[in-house]
């Protein structure tokens, strides 16, 4: 039976090759059982008509330090809900940190909390998420 070591190893092993995390050019900066930091440089193509930071990109970011930290603990672990509180706008500049750490990581089902804040700390959202375990 596989374990938080095996995931952390191969979730590493996935990381260069995802395509999502590639295009938005986001970086695996921390992995530990039930722990992740994600980290992204906002650009100008991250903005929306209104010239602000598109809530979707702050959305992936989050995403993906949940997805490396519910799976680090069970994998496959699928999301099934993901709720985000926008709390400060992000600028084009910031290095976005999304750090999501497990709360419950049960037989069926996970909690995970998530931040994202920039490099001077300044906490631009804050997200809860749940995961099912799915069989391979």
């Amino acid at each position: 039976m596989e374990g938080p070591s095996d995931n952390i190893a191969k979730l590493r092993e996935k990381e260069a090759e995802e395509p999502v995390a590639s295009f938005l050019k986001m970086k695996l900066t921390e992995l530990s059982p039930g722990y992740a930091r994600v980290t992204m440089r906002v650009g100008q193509e991250h903005l929306n008509f209104n010239n602000m930071v598109f809530g979707g990109i702050i959305m992936a970011v989050a995403d993906q330090a949940f997805a490396y930290a519910t799976n680090s603990l069970v994998s496959p672990s699928i999301a099934t809900q993901f709720n985000i509180h926008l709390i400060s706008a992000a600028s084009v500049g910031d290095e976005l940190a999304a750090e999501c750490r497990v709360i419950k990581s049960g037989r069926r089902i996970g909690i995970s909390e998530i931040t994202v804040t920039n490099q001077n700390g300044k906490l631009i959202a804050r997200a809860t998420g749940t995961t099912v375990v799915t069989s391979k």
